[in-house]
């Protein structure tokens, strides 16, 4: 089967529990299960090109510009651990199914859990690292979603934010690890990389890039000093405990510094830095599993302290090591995943996990006795059991490897270690099942039914098999860990065998017993000490760690962000200088290339008039009409500055945009009172003052910079002029630009012209309806107006102009592809045409000659323009592709038909209905809050054709409606 389907079946799967929740609790459960089994065995019909040591691939380009490829690649590691995801994952489907309670939504569990599945299929199949890290990141939301899945309970919702927050802070710290691991060997596909190790050691990059590596290992599989996150993920379900405990999340840690093996291994800095984090979990997961009195707290603090086994093994850098942790990955996931199970039936059935309350459970419950003995004694290393070859394999490994030059500390703490690990698997039997039956068990205990005995008791198979004759696993490990070695050193030789002599190995094995044993015998005192004596509680520390990041981060944000525009201007534009003069200084400057050109008496003299408007801006900035006047002279003076530099198009949408936005202003300047009030001191005036100053002298230096240089390359400008007419078909070329070179641009910026018209709209019409429309009515006696007719001059002018005007602006819309002119600037004189008729005959007279709602305007502007650009796909063109040709209709002369001037159609009606729906909008704000009836009176009668005015609607200010 390919690696694309096997990697896409739980995805796609994931689809299916949801579906099928309403059919049950068994359809849910058996659609989850077909999908694994599928998987699984998909993945079997690739067995044989992997024992036969062939690399099994698929791949297709993604983002090749990125390095971003979707590739999969499948050889002994990754064939290892797909086998325990699916294989595990068939036994937790249908364990789950009879394990959660009837009112727990199954589809909603299942589907979580394909989605988990399908993340971790991918880890271990990826070959592009990219990739890798994105499924990496995928077992953290989705682990997230299963710890947490009973949402009741706060334990479990802490729980899956602690995971999530441990696990996603590690994820990040990877991608920069991955990324500069990328960088060195060139490429980010694993196939490569893993050819390269000397170039990769050779680098000054590797140690960084190990580090931030072993963070994201670290922290997905519980390695001190990030392991206190796992033992409170078994807040979630059973099932998920033991998925997460034996064959995944947790196993990715340790798969990528398996995978990473090849050319990440073999330097001090390896060594050190896992052997030690290994050796320091190992001991302390064990030591703390024996004093936990929750049987998931016992387990999960085991999972630590043999993750930290592995870890260990791996650190050592040798073959043999290399092989010891493979082959006790595959026994760990074997009677784990049969523990945790165990432990959920005893508390499935009893109500209970409290160790204190239960023991005598060996008659009640003698098949749950029999499964958890032997994963217990397996896990503490006993001989027959696969447990014990594993075990005895890794204190061969610790009994050769000397850290910090001395021969003895590995040993030892291996041999600690162990010691407790068998103190808390006995402990785990004897005041579970051993002991006298009691009268207060929570719930009367007893087996279940196969449904969940069933799964953990196939698991016993592998745990005696193995143990009694381990050949049958030596093949598949060793193959295992010939693509781990990667070729770089052969695989070891030793024999898989219950007996290797009177070696260091098992006297280690058999103080651990024995120490075991005494240690459980002593329990009772060592769990008085344990509970009295001070010690540091990792969630604790956790915890304050948190709160305090999130005081302080709560600190600087509201400092930073207080609310205060100045501030925020302040910061903004000091930023902008600072990073502007450090490019400056520290890049090359070429030198001036150009001549002061000569003062000419018309540009000083706007020059002084902008100047002189500015200033009056900044000192008499609390006079609202006054400062609406100067901006309208800056505008002004701006226009001439583009007709000055020939640029007839600004000039034009300048002038015109600077009208129209006067006079929203001037409504606006309706509702305000008429100078600001005084709301900063002296010093922050002078701030503002300094930093307008910086600003100002930055953006002059910049604009002399390059004024006085030439361009070092040909600038975009000569590509535009040249294309214009031979690819837009326009001698326009700020016109052309805006409706074919940048066409998706200027359909993007309608869309937010259109949307921000209607935001006006929305909040007037929450203004003519809310409570503040009680406020905008209740005005003070100095505010009422005077309620003068419109003037009859005015209207006469306006109606006469009004055809003159659509004239010059269809005229401006026609030329706009050749001359200066354009959709956007038509758009703006057709609405100064209509703005008049608002300020000269009212809203009532006008909008009583509406046809067309101008909501209605801009959606067909947005629809035309969007269609324009839709149709090039009907010829096989990209999105917003323009066409041209040239025709001749008799007796007329030649002339063009642009697609072009459809978009700029839609432009044009979009900016119409923008304009027109904002000024409505403030025209009716103004026309509730002036007396009523102002509109209707006019210096002249109604024609006899217009229709009738509907009566103002009278406020009522006493209830503000």
């Amino acid at each position: 089967m390919s690696l694309f389907l096997i990697v896409a079946l739980p995805f796609l799967g994931a689809l299916l529990p949801g579906l099928m929740n309403s059919a049950g609790r068994a359809a849910c459960a058996g659609v989850t299960f077909t999908v694994t089994l599928i998987a699984l065995v998909g993945l079997l019909t690739n067995l044989p090109a992997v024992m036969a040591g062939e690399l099994v691939t698929a791949g297709t380009p993604w983002l090749p510009a990125l390095g971003l490829n979707v590739t999969f690649m499948l050889d002994g590691l990754g064939f290892f651990f797909a086998c325990l995801i699916l294989g595990i994952g068939l036994l937790i489907i249908t364990y789950a199914r009879y394990y959660l309670a009837r009112e727990d939504n199954m589809g909603e569990f299942f589907t979580y859990l394909l989605l988990f599945q399908g993340a971790m299929v991918g880890i271990v199949m990826s070959d592009n690292i990219l990739l890798l890290l994105i499924f990496w990141e995928l077992t953290s939301l989705s682990s997230f979603l299963l710890i947490g899945y009973w949402k009741h309970l706060p334990a479990g919702r802490q729980g899956a934010r602690m995971a999530l927050a441990v696990t996603g802070m590690g994820g990040l710290a990877m991608i920069g690890g991955m990324l500069i691991l990328g960088n060195i060997a060139g490429s980010f596909e694993l196939s490569v990389i893993l050819q390269n190790k000397e170039l990769i050691q050779a680098s000054p990059l590797y140690l960084p890039a190990l580090i931030l590596i072993l963070i994201g290992c670290f922290t997905k599989s519980a390695q001190f000093p990030f392991h206190f996150w796992l033992p409170h993920a078994m807040a979630a379900p059973t099932p998920v405990s033991a998925y997460l405990h034996s064959a995944t999340m947790v196993k990715a840690g340790i798969f990528l510094m398996a995978r990473m093996w090849p050319v990440l291994s073999g330097t001090p800095e390896w060594f050190i830095l896992v052997t030690g984090a290994g050796l320091i979990t190992m001991v302390l997961g064990a030591v703390i599993a024996l004093f936990k009195h929750d049987l998931k707290a016992l387990l999960a603090f085991s999972t630590v302290s043999h993750l930290g086994l592995i870890t260990m093994l791996l650190g050592t850098g040798t073959a043999f090591g290399a092989m010891a942790a493979m082959f006790h990955i595959l026994n760990h996931a074997t009677f784990k995943a049969a523990l945790f199970m165990a432990a959920g039936i005893v508390d499935h059935e009893t109500k209970t996990r409290d160790i204190r309350i239960l023991g005598g459970l060996r008659t009640l419950m003698p098949i749950t006795f029999v499964i958890t003995t032997l994963g217990a004694l397996s896990m503490a290393g006993i001989p027959l059991l696969n447990g014990f070859l594993s075990k005895e394999m890794m204190l061969e490994e610790a009994n050769r490897t000397a850290l910090f030059n001395s021969a003895w500390l590995v040993p030892a703490l291996a041999t600690i270690g162990s010691l407790f690990s068998a103190a808390y698997c006995f402990r785990l039997i004897s005041h579970t099942f051993l002991g006298p039956v009691r009268e207060s068990y929570p719930a009367k205990p007893h087996d279940p039914g196969i449904g969940l005995w069933g799964p953990p008791a196939l698991l016993m198979i592998p745990v005696i098999a193995i143990g009694i004759a381990p050949f049958l696993a030596e093949p598949f490990i060793k193959m295992v860990t010939a693509s781990v070695l990667g070729g770089e050193a052969d695989v070891p030789t030793a024999y898989f065998k219950i007996w290797h002599g009177l070696v260091p190995a098992l006297y280690m094995s058999m103080i651990a017993t024995a120490g075991g044993l005494i240690l459980l015998a002593l329990h009772k005192y060592l769990q008085a000490g344990w509970d009295a004596a001070p010690r540091p509680e990792a969630k604790t520390i956790f915890d304050a760690l948190v709160e305090a990041i999130t005081s302080a981060a709560r600190s600087f944000t509201h400092g930073l962000h207080n609310g205060a525009f100045t501030r925020y201007g302040a910061i903004f534009a000091l930023a902008v200088v600072g990073a502007g003069y450090y490019a400056y200084t520290s890049g090359t400057v070429l030198p001036s290339a150009r001549a002061m050109s000569p003062i000419q008496v018309v540009p000083a003299a706007g020059w002084a008039m902008l100047v002189a408007a500015t200033i009056g801006l900044v000192l008499l900035h609390r006079n609202r009409l006054i400062s609406l006047i100067m901006v309208s002279i800056v505008g002004l003076i701006v226009s001439l500055g583009f007709v000055y530099f020939s640029a007839p198009d600004l000039a034009m949408t300048q002038l015109t945009v600077d009208v129209v936005t006067l006079v929203l202003l001037l409504l606006a300047l309706n509702f305000l009172p008429k100078s600001t009030p005084v709301e900063s001191n002296v010093a922050l005036r002078l701030r503002d003052g300094a930093v307008a100053a910086i600003g100002g002298l930055a953006a002059t230096g910049m604009a002399f910079h390059y004024l006085m240089r030439d361009a070092v390359e040909t600038p975009i400008s000569a590509f535009h002029v040249a294309n214009s007419y031979k690819g837009g078909g326009g001698t326009n070329v700020v016109n052309v630009i805006l409706v074919d070179f940048r066409g998706f641009d200027t359909y993007g910026e309608i869309i937010v012209l259109g949307i921000a018209a209607l935001l006006i709209y929305a909040l007037t019409e929450t203004l003519l309806s809310g409570p503040v429309r009680a406020r905008l009515f209740n005005r003070k006696p100095d505010q009422a107006r005077a309620g003068d007719m419109h003037p009859m001059m005015m209207i006469v002018l306006t109606r006469v102009m009004m055809p003159v005007v659509l004239m010059v602006g269809f005229y401006i819309f026609l030329r706009g592809h050749n001359q200066p002119g354009g959709g956007f600037i038509a758009g703006l004189v057709v609405s100064i045409a209509v703005v008049m008729q608002y300020m000269a005959s009212g809203l009532a007279w006008t909008n009583a000659r509406m046809r067309y709602p101008y909501h209605g305007v801009i959606g067909a502007g947005v629809l035309i323009a969007g269609l324009c650009g839709i149709g090039s796909w009907l010829v096989s063109k990209p999105f917003m592709t323009t066409d041209f040709t040239y025709v001749r209709i008799p007796p007329f002369n030649e002339f063009e038909l642009a697609t072009a001037l459809v978009f700029d159609l839609g432009v044009f009606l979009t900016v119409v209905g923008a304009v027109m729906l904002s000024l409505e909008s403030f025209s009716r704000l103004a026309r509730h809050a002036h007396v009523p009836d102002t509109d209707e009176k006019l210096d002249i009668d109604p024609e006899p054709d217009d229709p009738p005015e509907p009566p103002a609607p009278q406020p009522n200010l006493k209830e503000g409606v």
